[in-house]
């Protein structure tokens, strides 16, 4: 039995696994693209040229990469090309080369007799989880023309709902983070120089309260860096341990569905994945036991899974499998009153209104979540910037002000 399994990264992995026989260097992929600089094979390369292999070689893979080639093997799966030529004729055109070995890789599988998915997985730092299920389940299902197209669709979605989120996130952090900084040098700057002027001239005046506390928190930190330093990274340390637990895990991943502002979008997005690969089995043909079977490759929240298991165990037993998910408390009535009304009538025609009914709410909290995420955001920024005018402007506004000298000659 196993003890760990542990996945390597895209290097560790071409290393350690073997080599397929078609896959070429990567030397020779770039003596292939451009031959009019490299030359024929015997020539040796300048220094130049050996600096920009090297950094061809080392390219990153980006989210637009995957984008790209999503979108042109579903444009050739359309057009009827088999898996080998499709990828092939993508691999020719594909310009990063660090892309290109690992499509290098997968049609090594497909010539081997291998699903396109079963070398996916080894490439997780390139092809998401999600991702790579989607593939699977077009492959067993045999519609793997209509899982590129969701593939498509979920990676546009998920690229511009991070877009949308950085910029409100982005610009606030930056000012929140500056905020802070300017919270700590004024501390140590401006206070401490006006406790100096007020001890000089000899004023009964005195900073504010919150003033002189936030000063002597922050002559502490300095003092005992080690204290705090040791609680943060003991309390880090302590999460993620018990995440890494099988109870915490399954505990994490609840709280994601239950988090405020995206909580209640994180479930929707799974329950659409899953719904949408559920519909795709079953219009393939496939029964419901094994529609679930097969379409649970798409989620990876360990609660959704649970639920999916009891689902195909009340099957087995003769039981509802839309009980479950009644239960769990996490679906809207409204997806398994349809999915009920759907065992009466047309389960696959349900479905479809379901998915539909799904982005349409799927948009609707997208919506909220755009409407409420800068109201915390700003909230939050708000607190800091009124406790920075607390600490270090009221102090400033008291030595401009120029009251404390009254006291000070007794007047």
């Amino acid at each position: 039995m196993p003890i760990s399994i542990e996945q390597v990264s895209y290097r560790s992995n071409k290393t350690q696994r073997k080599q397929k026989k078609n896959v070429t260097d990567i030397q020779e992929i770039m003596k292939n693209v451009n031959t009019t600089q490299l030359g024929n094979k015997n020539k040796t390369l300048s220094t130049k040229e050996k600096v920009n292999l090297y950094f061809a070689k080392s390219e990153p893979i980006t989210q637009r990469d995957l984008v790209v080639f999503t979108q042109n093997f579903y444009l050739l799966k359309k057009a009827n090309f088999n898996n080998i030529h499709a990828l092939d004729t993508i691999i020719q055109s594909t310009e990063n080369l660090s892309f290109r070995g690992v499509l290098e890789d997968v049609l090594a599988g497909v010539e081997a007799g291998e699903n396109m998915y079963t070398t996916m997985e080894y490439y997780t730092n390139v092809f998401p989880y999600i991702y790579v299920n989607m593939i699977k389940v077009g492959e067993l299902s045999g519609s793997l023309t209509t899982s590129l197209q969701q593939a498509v669709k979920y990676l546009d979605e998920t690229e511009a709902l991070n877009k949308k989120i950085k910029s409100i996130l982005i610009p606030n952090i930056v000012q929140f983070a500056l905020l802070l900084v300017m919270l700590v040098v004024g501390t140590l700057v401006a206070v401490p120089a006006i406790q100096n002027v007020f001890d000089e001239l000899g004023t009964d005046e005195e900073l504010p309260a919150v003033t002189l506390w936030f000063a002597d928190f922050i002559d502490g930190c300095i003092q005992y860096w080690y204290i705090p330093t040791f609680i943060i990274l003991a309390i880090v340390g302590a999460v993620i341990a018990y995440i890494r637990t099988p109870k915490g895990k399954y505990n994490f991943h609840y709280f994601k569905y239950k988090m405020p502002i995206f909580g209640e979008l994180i479930f929707a997005l799974d329950f659409s994945r899953f719904l949408k690969a559920m519909l795709l089995n079953m219009q393939n043909g496939m029964r419901i036991q094994d529609s679930i079977e097969v379409s649970k490759n798409v989620i990876k929240n360990l609660v959704m899974l649970s639920v999916i298991e009891t689902s195909i165990n009340n099957i087995l037993t003769g039981s509802s499998w839309i009980e479950p998910f009644e239960k769990s408390g996490l679906a809207k009535p409204m997806i398994t009153e349809m999915l009920k009304i759907g065992m009466q009538t047309d389960l696959t025609e349900m479905m479809e209104k379901l998915v539909e009914y799904m982005e349409i709410d799927i948009d609707n909290i997208m919506q909220k979540i755009m409407k409420a995420l800068p109201q915390v955001v700003y909230a939050v920024v708000g607190a800091v910037l009124i406790f920075f005018v607390l600490v270090v402007l009221v102090p400033c506004i008291q030595v401009y002000m120029g009251n404390f000298l009254f006291s000070a000659y007794d007047v």
